[in-house]
Formats: C-alpha cells, sequence, structure tokens
C-alpha cells in the first residue's frame, strides 16, 4: 500500500505521529506493507511537485521490484560479485539497492493506493498515471485506491461547501489559501485539474479505466459532495466506487493524531480493511487495463 499523507499540500509528514500511527493501524488491519511518501510541500514545492513525487514512488516501487528478481551482485560498472551463495544487487561500495523487506514481503502486482486529504488527489493523480503507463510499471500493478476526505473544490460550490464552509480543523478560507499557496500564481483556479475531478475534458484516461475507488467521507467536512460526486461519476462508468458515510465526523477524523483513539477512526481503518482485502486477495484480480 502506498500512502499519502494530509496537510493541504503545505504541512503534514509522512513521518509525524499522527501520519505514523495511522499508517501502522492500516498495516496490521489490512495486512499489508505500507510505504508512506514525503513529497515536497508548497510553496516551496509548487504544483506539479507533489503529483510527480508520487509517480517518482511508482517507478521506485518497479525499479526495487526489478531489482529483487535479479539473481546477481552488480555494481554500478556492470561487475558481478557473488556473496555467500546468495546474489545480492548493491552499488560501488557494497550497499544493497534492494530494500530487503519489501523484496521479502512485498508483492507489486497488488499494490493499492490510500491518501488522506490533500494526499487523496495525488493518490487518484497517481491512479491516473499508471493507468497510462500500463506495462512501463511492470511489475507494479494498481488494483484499487482509497480516498480519504479528499481535497477537492471548484468554482461552483455543492451544497455541502455552502453550508459547511465553516467546519471543523479546516475550513474554506483555509483551503483556497491551501491552493494558492499550491498551484503556481498564473494557474491558480479551483477548477484546476488538481482540484476539481469533475471538469469536461480532464486529461488522462477515461473513468472508466480507472481501478476500483473507496471514498471515505465525514459528515460535518465541507468537501463532502464534490468527493461522493465523483464517486458516482465512477460508478456510472462501472467501476466500483463504493463511498463510506460516517456521521458526526469531521475532516481528518482517522487520520489525526488527536482523533485516532477514537472509536470512529479505528472503525474506518476496519471497514477500509474489508473493502482492500478483495483486491489483495490472492485469487487475484481481473484488471481493466
Amino acid at each position: 500500500m502506498v500512502q499519502f499523507h494530509g496537510g493541504g499540500f503545505v504541512e503534514g509528514s509522512c513521518e509525524s505521529v499522527g501520519n505514523d500511527g495511522f499508517c501502522r493501524r492500516i498495516a496490521k488491519v489490512c495486512d499489508v506493507i505500507v510505504v508512506a511518501v514525503g513529497y515536497r510541500l508548497a510553496p516551496e514545492g509548487r504544483y506539479p511537485a507533489a503529483f510527480e513525487d508520487g509517480v517518482k514512488v511508482m517507478h521506485w516501487l518497479a525499479k526495487q521490484a526489478n531489482l529483487a528478481e535479479c539473481g546477481e551482485v552488480v555494481g554500478r560498472k556492470g561487475e558481478v560479485r557473488k556473496s555467500g551463495g546468495e546474489g545480492r544487487v548493491v552499488d560501488a561500495f557494497g550497499a544493497s539497492l534492494v530494500e530487503p523487506w519489501l523484496a521479502a514481503h512485498g508483492d507489486p502486482s497488488r499494490c493499492v493506493l490510500l491518501g488522506s486529504s490533500c494526499g487523496a488527489n495525488i493518490a487518484d493523480y497517481v491512479a491516473r498515471k499508471s493507468v497510462e503507463s500500463g506495462t512501463l510499471l511492470a511489475p507494479v500493478k494498481v488494483v484499487a485506491q482509497v480516498l480519504m476526505y479528499p481535497f477537492f473544490i471548484g468554482n461552483t460550490p455543492t451544497h455541502s461547501e455552502i453550508k459547511l464552509s465553516n467546519s471543523y480543523f479546516f475550513d474554506k478560507s483555509m483551503s483556497i489559501l491551501a491552493w494558492r499557496l499550491f498551484l503556481p500564481e498564473d494557474e491558480f483556479n479551483l477548477d484546476h485539474p488538481a482540484a476539481n475531478p469533475l471538469i469536461p475534458n480532464r486529461e488522462g484516461p477515461p473513468l472508466k479505466r480507472m481501478p476500483p475507488t473507496l471514498t471515505v467521507v465525514a459528515e460535518h467536512d465541507w468537501m463532502r459532495d464534490r468527493a461522493i460526486a465523483y464517486s458516482q461519476e465512477l460508478k456510472k462508468v462501472n467501476v466500483d466506487a463504493p463511498v463510506l458515510d460516517y456521521k458526526d465526523c469531521v475532516h481528518e477524523f482517522a487520520t489525526l493524531d488527536m482523533l485516532l483513539r477514537t472509536p470512529e477512526a479505528q472503525a474506518c481503518a476496519e471497514d477500509i480493511a474489508i473493502w482492500v482485502k478483495k483486491y489483495i486477495s490472492l485469487r487475484g484480480h481481473e484488471f481493466s487495463y
């Protein structure tokens, strides 16, 4: 599972207490290895920096998988070395180029993307690029994605954006500021493809080629309606795209460190696990791309 943290593109870390706690929980309930991605933040790293970092991780995973299949120790100059009867791919200094925990326990053909808040926007972008890449990412295959309260917005406000614009933790005015800091000044537009998944003629593969997509929304989150609308668009083209709607909850209710111990946060992780396990089962999965 490749995980992208939240923070409005301007804060947060894959190594924060909250993100670490969430990743440990999701790894346990889903029975997966979690690769938590540290991506560049705005305003120093404006769009498309964070999105490009997400794609780079997928290529890194593909490289790791391919290196793990090598049965020899290859230095930078191509020389072959033997090591105790077992082959290892190493650099010129003898350091292993392969992450042993990933090589021993990971299955790149059953990769799930998960993002919370702005991390969900990154995950969805990475899913699109993975579909476009096809066999170029082999043996990595994205079998599903989980979008937790995605950081979607648009010029035309939805009902929840009007009713809940002053909601807890991350109100709409703060979110617009985050988008101003993230998008290049000459590209700022709430209907930017990175912000609004519902704009017509959006670049990328047809929606029908997207992987199964689970969306998590919260009752008191102003972003909920657009996330639900995106899920409905996926359903229209026969993509498995259920929505988990949590009552009496706020944005990032399952991932903020101060809320991780709540029953709702635990229940959300367990609900995600039930769905994810359908697509990482050893029984295999039929791909649409």
